[in-house]
């Protein structure tokens, strides 16, 4: 087994969790860990956010 991550950002928290849906029912491996962030910061009189993941896991020898 070899150990890997994987990134993911997005700005919607929905689409952050589709992403990561779409990624583990591909994944042929085991999760270590999910590292979940949300940063935020305002534009003018905007509030904009940006959903972020980190996966650690364990996949199949490449």
């Amino acid at each position: 087994m070899v150990y890997r991550v994987k990134l993911f950002d997005e700005e919607h928290e929905l689409d952050l969790e589709d992403a990561i849906n779409d990624f583990l029912d591909e994944l042929e491996g085991e999760v270590i860990h999910i590292h979940y962030q949300v940063a935020l910061c305002l534009n003018g009189n905007e509030m904009e956010y940006c959903y972020s993941a980190l996966i650690e896991y364990l996949c199949k020898d490449e």
